[in-house]
């Protein structure tokens, strides 16, 4: 957990630097509620993860499958949410979206990997 918060508050540090380097027309306005967003389902994550590990190793693939697909939906939900509205720049919104959710999807995957590295 205390990584997931680490990573969430460097990417932070992004958004707030951004601008002193240039490159504010690259970053939404939204940018905190999409990282909001992100930390939540990182936490969520992290949760199912822990289940999938506690209760029964042998279920842990479908724990990850459900995971995934439950970022996946939510993800789309959220993104649909923000067309719906009208959200201004919706390019830039979308480019944001998908970068973070990259980021956060390789960062999962990394700790996954070392978690997993531990147990076998």
């Amino acid at each position: 957990m205390l990584r997931i918060i680490l990573f969430t508050i460097s990417i932070g540090l992004l958004f707030l630097i951004a601008p002193e380097i240039g490159l504010s027309q690259y970053v939404h306005a939204q940018k905190w509620v999409i990282l909001s967003f992100f930390f939540a389902i990182s936490y969520l994550n992290h949760i199912l993860m822990q289940m999938g590990f506690a209760k029964n190793r042998e279920n842990f693939v479908q724990y990850y499958l459900g995971s995934i697909t439950g970022r996946l939906i939510l993800s789309l939900i959220f993104i649909g949410t923000y067309v719906y509205l009208g959200t201004p720049d919706l390019n830039t919104f979308i480019i944001d979206f998908f970068v973070l959710y990259l980021c956060y999807t390789g960062f999962e995957i990394f700790g996954l990997f070392s978690k997993l590295r531990d147990f076998s």
